[in-house]
């Protein structure tokens, strides 16, 4: 399981160039005008896991497959794309369907790239989005309890939650707060989620900032770090045309750049593990003479659900995870010597996968 981010932001701001760079393609047009990405761009990545590698060296795998993810980079919003504007309805429509929000936020002076605004400021080009999404929220929520109202009347329980919940996204809307920041009971989770409410998504700030600025940050990416802090979401500092230019370079070549810019790993690693911790995933793994690979699943899953990543007889059949912990691995050679020094351990439908677990699953047919 992976998982699809959205790219947002005003126009020009980085967000294609970095779209580029994340999946090392030209397929999202950098031009320096508004709408220039008229439709969402999708590309899938694979997931840069050292471990992975390590991995499949000991056991000698002949293939080695990492976990992927889907950006998709979103045309740029404007202010009034919740009446329309721009190309506004669309582009709320494509924000719907990802998992979480990258939010490309312009954090560098350039006389030679035009902004929307006639300005920099990264904190109110922040607040301008997430205003819009707030407004196509509310407007949302006022439709959809107009249709419940019959269902309610005819004691439909999932209506009854539905319009509950509603109720409780609209009294933080109209607080200026968006949904993401309701409470919500454990029971209603499942129901929360088929809301798809476009302010329930997890926010990763993206500072776009110069290449010199790539390593430390500026004024502006601070202002963004301290209004993600205040908003409990989290943000990222990477330098889109550095990315760019690293995507072109092969993997010694990329190091040696990064090394001369001072900069310890890629931002691509960076925006990846922000957005894992953003949707609570972890890692496990799987590893043999035929394949190393990683799988993706959230923080917190049981066992016979993890196998289910797999296959879903896995999942059905399940009967015990045969584990052995990535240090263990590691530090012993392999999966026998880990055997044999008793680090191989049988977990049943109650354990609870941690991140870099090695595992192999047994399942009747």
């Amino acid at each position: 399981m992976g998982f699809r981010m959205g790219i947002v932001g005003l126009p020009n701001v980085g967000k294609s160039t970095l779209f580029n760079a994340l999946t090392k393609t030209a397929a999202a047009q950098a031009a320096n005008f508004p709408f220039c990405t008229i439709e969402p761009n999708v590309g899938d990545v694979a997931v840069p896991d050292r471990r992975l590698a390590q991995l499949a060296e000991i056991a000698k795998s002949k293939q080695v497959i990492p976990a992927r993810l889907t950006f998709v980079d979103i045309a740029g919003l404007v202010k009034g794309a919740s009446k329309g504007e721009g190309l506004g309805n669309q582009f709320l429509a494509n924000i719907r369907e990802v998992d979480a929000i990258a939010h490309v936020l312009r954090c560098f002076e350039d006389e030679d790239v035009t902004h929307v605004d006639g300005r920099v400021d990264p904190v109110a080009d922040a607040e301008t989005i997430e205003t819009e999404l707030m407004i196509a929220d509310m407007e949302s929520i006022e439709k959809r309890m107009q249709n419940l109202v019959r269902k309610i009347r005819g004691g439909d329980k999932e209506a009854v939650q539905q319009e509950r919940l509603l109720k409780m996204a609209m009294e933080a809307l109209e607080n200026g707060q968006p949904a993401r920041t309701v409470e919500i009971a454990d029971d209603d989770r499942k129901a929360w989620r088929m809301l798809q409410l476009l302010t329930q998504k997890p926010v990763l700030y993206v500072c776009n900032v110069d290449e010199a600025e790539a390593g430390t940050g500026n004024a502006q990416s601070e202002r963004v770090a301290a209004m993600a802090a205040e908003q409990g979401n989290a943000h990222v500092v990477i330098s889109a045309k550095i990315e760019e230019e690293i995507s072109q370079l092969d993997a010694e070549e990329a190091e040696m750049f990064l090394s001369e810019m001072g900069l310890e790993e890629a931002g691509l690693d960076r925006l990846i593990k922000a957005g894992y911790g953003l949707l609570h995933l972890e890692t496990y793994f799987t590893v043999g003479p035929k394949e190393a690979r990683a799988w993706t699943i959230p923080v917190g899953t049981l066992a016979p659900q993890a196998a289910g990543v797999i296959h879903g007889d896995f999942e059905k059949g399940f009967i015990r995870a045969e584990t052995i912990g990535y240090d263990d691995y590691v530090a012993l050679g392999g999966e026998q010597a880990a055997k044999d020094a008793g680090k191989m351990r049988a977990e049943g439908k109650a354990y609870t996968v941690r991140d870099g677990d090695v595992m192999h699953f047994l399942f009747n047919t």
